[in-house]
């Protein structure tokens, strides 16, 4: 039965069409319907057979089946709808039927182009037609091309009419001139025309036709056909002819030279075939294929090239021939409950004899002999093909796929087959195509396990949800006819002990297992597929409970802290840990391991003892804190981890440091310092801690006077008596500074003092302090040591003389005179004299040559008596001499006082160096070198001294080495030599020097 129905294009989704079941008496129950072919257009409900449109609207003018049709052909959508019983289950009914699609007025009606060109010569007699060129509307009927109107202004329309003709099934629109033109008048003219098609509502649109006045051209252009007729074959190569069109004008010279061009072309036409302007040949310019269309129509227009030019039009009509140039098509689709998915069916293997497993559909698009199909199954497979509809052409038919014999899925599981169809054409084509099928499995093989009884050993204080073994079974059949549900059966005593995946047949244990409650657990493993019904298999499963390393090491403290003392020797102990495993064995052997100390410690294994790999220094680090790892012997053996901190202890290893003030500088004190007042501070760290960082500062020398007092917590040195007058000069307080450790270390620091009005003499003060730091700590220095020993010199001398005066005073007198001059006559210097221009230089002898006789009675003013006053701030009465005249190359030595007194001359003045000086020495020059004597005396071995503090220290000016050559004098029956000067070996820092010259 052909099923037709009708339906208007562009009908919303589920708008229904027509219903199988109501419109033509099939079953509505009991039966599945399905469509086979008419998507995505289309849908059919399942059980009624009712047919509706879909998401995807159905538009007449873009469905392939309708694009080339002639006007007033209908357009139809074929389907198809296969119908299966459901109760029976047999082979499906296949039904084919076609909607007629009606148009809509839906597209309106257009011009080739919004303006219109129409040239018309100004002689031309009233009453003749023009045409206008058509508009298009992709509707049909009654919706397509209905009228065409003329809007003209004023000037325009008594010149101007239109008509509209019927040519060939169109409706030609023709421009009647109704008066008479004047092209020097008026050239050109712009009117507007209209179209409208016949749809409910209209559909109409407007273009500019423009009107040019030309020259007069009398005739114009006559084809001699008014239709051409022409085949074509397809496939025919490109520039092959087609045919000529020709017209002829009877006029001459341009007016009758004539153009042809297309003239209402489709797209199509334009693009297949080449038109000659020149000859009206038409050639093939593009690939014809009669499957995509069958015939080409189309008007030539032949205008002539006068002034006014004329045209005329002609139809085309070409006819496409076809060739066997397209082999057979297989489609392979489903069919009623069969589906197909990536080119495979599914059917199970119980299926009926003759059951449907596909519909095949064969075509060919070639027409006549061409298309002609035979179809057939290839290979030897238990199917075949049956014809499916009687409706069917040569060039399209139906079949169904069918078993031919019982199926058996255990013996072949998928079959692959090969359909070939064979077209009649010369020569035949020919294509093939395949459809994979397989078998589905019926459930009728029971699981099987791999081993039906299973031991296996599983370690104690386990974790819920171990797994203890994977069990597995088989079963033959396929999909969810093999796919197992496994489950347990267990005694009441092992109950909730043990679970297994229904799936993958893993057996997990729930509680936690002890070997010393049960050593064994037996139970049933079941087996069952998924089919209907379902099939079981079964095995036993026992479990041996192992012991294990259940037990982490354990220390005794959760942290451990340790103290030593710093210097400590390397390897020394600083600590012991114990740790303890409550397993046994292997798994109770510990290993002990240090963590995070960069190899400053190790451990003993055996007894837990943690010895130092390095000497402590608590001032560089206090504190170490590492890890301690116990690693048992177990597999995998278990560990555990505690805290260590060592704490270095101080040791009284580091004696105080003097920070100020420095043993080279000195304070300069007023005699009118007013006892407890503060006139120093020493200062001193150390860098312990503790009671060994604590000081305690004490004078241990150079205080014979007790004159100074020191601060023992704070170092504050105080002024504790009034100064008296042999209080003056430099003071040496040697501070001790003992920190309070076992045994107690100390510093020493010398502290100068310097008691005096004025600073006026530096480089003496310069002087006395750098021999301080030479003298021995055990000798005081404090104060002016000559004062005393004048007091006392003076008494005795005034009770030696009051004696002699007493007994014999001339002779006093005379010794006392003669003793004074030859004092003057060998130090050239007295004390309290004046100094004159040159001290230094050798006393000049008189001209006359007279001997020492004569020099001693020369008269020379007898210095005046020194006051005490004077004595106590001048120089030492005396200086003593070390002659030493053993050899030419000895020299007397003269050793001076290092204490001087304000006032005295600034020897350091005659020095010049930028380097530390040695002694020096004088040495004989001439031939009488024995008359002349060296000078050793020590000089300073730097040239610099430091003092700290406003007016505490002062620089001394720098001391140098010299040599000097003394003019030539005459002395008394002596030959005049050379002073000269030469370095000597260097002597101890900070010693102060005096050059000094000695003649005879």
């Amino acid at each position: 039965t052909r099923v037709v129905y009708k339906v208007q294009e562009e009908q919303p989704p589920n708008t229904l069409i027509g219903s199988l079941a109501s419109d033509y008496g099939f079953p509505d129950v009991g039966h599945l319907y399905k469509l086979e072919v008419g998507a995505p257009y289309l849908r059919v409900d399942g059980k009624t057979g009712d047919i509706y449109t879909t998401e995807t609207s159905i538009d007449r003018e873009s469905l392939r089946e309708c694009q080339h049709l002639l006007p007033g052909e209908p357009c139809f959508l074929e389907f198809e709808v296969s119908i299966t019983d459901l109760i029976l289950n047999s082979s499906p009914r296949l039904l084919e039927g076609q909607i007629e699609v009606l148009d809509i007025n839906d597209n309106t009606p257009n011009f080739a182009s919004p303006v219109l060109t129409l040239s018309i010569p100004e002689n031309t007699n009233i009453g003749t037609l023009f045409p206008i060129p058509l508009a298009m509307d992709r509707d049909s009927g009654p919706n397509g091309v209905a009228s065409y109107e003329l809007l003209a202004g004023p000037e325009a329309q008594e010149l101007f009419g239109l008509q509209v003709a019927e040519d060939q099934d169109e409706k030609q629109p023709q421009l009647i001139v109704m008066g008479n033109l004047d092209r020097e008048q008026w050239d050109s003219y712009d009117l507007t025309i209209k179209v409208q098609d016949g749809g409910n509502p209209p559909r109409a649109s407007s273009a500019l036709l423009r009107i040019t006045i030309l020259d007069m051209n009398d005739n114009a252009p006559k084809f001699e056909k008014a239709l051409y007729e022409a085949e074509l074959s397809e496939n025919s190569p490109v520039g092959h002819s087609v045919l000529q069109v020709k017209a002829n004008d009877s006029d001459q010279g341009a007016n009758a030279e004539i153009d042809y061009s297309f003239h209402q072309a489709s797209d199509m036409v334009r693009r297949l075939l080449r038109l000659d302007r020149a000859t009206g040949l038409i050639t093939v310019q593009g690939p014809i294929d009669r499957e995509d269309v069958n015939i080409l129509k189309f008007s030539v227009m032949a205008k002539d090239k006068g002034a006014n030019p004329k045209s005329a039009r002609t139809q085309v009509v070409v006819t496409i021939k076809d060739m066997n140039d397209n082999a057979p098509s297989i489609e392979i689709r489903g069919i009623g409950l069969v589906t197909h998915q990536d080119g495979m069916a599914n059917i199970s293997e119980d299926v009926p004899v003759e059951t449907a497993v596909a519909l095949v559909q064969v075509s060919d698009r070639d027409e006549g002999e061409n298309a002609v199909v035979t179809c057939v199954v290839a290979g030897d497979v238990p199917f075949q093909l049956r014809q499916a509809s009687e409706t069917g052409s040569d060039s399209k038919k139906k079949y169904f796929l069918q078993t031919t014999t019982p199926l058996d899925y255990e013996s072949v599981k998928e079959y692959t087959i090969e359909i070939v169809a064979v077209d009649s054409g010369n020569p035949p084509l020919s294509s093939t195509n395949s459809l994979k099928v397989q078998v589905v499995d019926v459930n009728d093989n029971a699981p099987v396990f791999s081993q039906s009884f299973t031991e296996v050993a599983f370690p104690e204080n386990n974790e819920p949800d171990d797994l203890v073994i994977e069990v597995s079974a088989s079963d033959a059949d396929s999909g969810s006819n093999a796919k197992l549900v496994y489950s347990l059966v267990t005694d009441p005593s092992s109950k909730g002990s043990f679970t297994i995946d229904p799936d993958s047949g893993e057996i997990r244990v729930k509680a936690v297992l002890d070997r010393e409650q049960r050593e064994r657990y037996e139970f049933l493993v079941v087996a069952a597929d998924k089919g209907s019904p379902s099939l079981k298999g079964t095995a036993s499963v026992a479990i041996n409970v192992m012991d294990r390393n259940d037990n982490d090491p354990k220390f005794m403290l959760s942290g451990y802290n340790f103290s030593v003392m710093e210097n400590m020797p390397p390897l020394s102990p600083v600590g012991m840990v114990t740790v303890i495993d409550a397993d046994k064995g292997e798994n109770a052997r510990i290993q002990l391991s240090v963590e995070q100390d960069n190899g400053d410690f190790v451990i003993q294994n055996g007894t837990g003892t943690i010895l130092s790999s390095i000497s402590f220094d608590r001032e560089q680090q206090s504190t170490y804190t590492f890890r301690l790892k116990a690693v048992d012997g177990g597999d995998p053996p278990r560990s555990a981890y505690v805290g260590v901190t060592i704490n270095v202890l101080d040791e009284n290893d580091n004696a105080p440091f003097i920070t100020s003030p420095s043993n080279a500088t000195y304070k300069h004190i007023l005699p009118h310092t007013s006892p407890g007042q503060q006139v120093s501070k020493v200062k001193a760290e150390d860098i312990d801690s503790g009671i060994n960082a604590e000081l305690t500062y004490s004078i241990t020398g150079g205080n014979p006077f007790e004159l100074f007092q020191i601060s023992p917590h704070s170092g504050d040195i105080t002024l504790e008596k009034e100064i008296l007058r042999k209080h003056h000069g430099l003071h040496r307080l040697v501070v001790r500074v003992n920190d309070k450790g076992k045994p107690s270390r100390h510093g020493t620091a010398l502290v100068h003092f310097y008691v005096n009005e004025t600073l006026a003499n530096r480089t003496l003060l310069d002087t006395l302090v750098g021999h301080s730091l030479d003298t021995p700590l055990d000798i005081d220095i404090a104060g002016d040591p000559e004062y005393e020993r004048s007091k006392q010199r003076s008494n005795i001398l005034f009770g030696v003389i009051a004696g002699i005066v007493a007994v014999t005073l001339v002779i006093v007198l005379v010794v006392l005179v003669r003793y004074c001059r030859q004092r003057e006559a060998k130090s050239g210097y007295q004390a309290g004299k004046k100094e004159t221009k040159d001290l230094y230089a050798p006393k000049q002898a008189s001209k006359s040559g007279k001997s020492k006789n004569k020099v001693k009675k020369s008269k020379s003013p007898k210095p005046p008596k020194p006051t005490e006053d004077e004595e106590e701030t001048g120089l030492q009465k005396s200086l003593k001499f070390n002659l030493m005249n053993d050899s030419v190359s000895d020299s007397p030595r003269i050793h001076l006082p290092l204490n001087y007194p304000p006032g005295s001359p600034d020897l350091g003045r005659h020095y010049r160096s930028n380097s530390p000086l040695p002694s020096i020495q004088l040495q004989p020059q001439s031939p009488s070198a024995s008359k002349k004597h060296q000078v050793v005396q020590d000089l300073p071995a730097t040239n610099t001294f430091v003092g700290t503090g406003d007016n505490n220290s002062t620089g001394s000016e720098q001391y140098s080495d010299y040599s000097y050559r003394t003019n030539p004098q005459k002395y008394t029956n002596k030959q005049v030599g050379e002073l000269i000067l030469r370095p000597a070996a260097a002597p101890a820092l900070h010693r102060g020097a005096i050059w000094t010259e000695v003649w005879e």
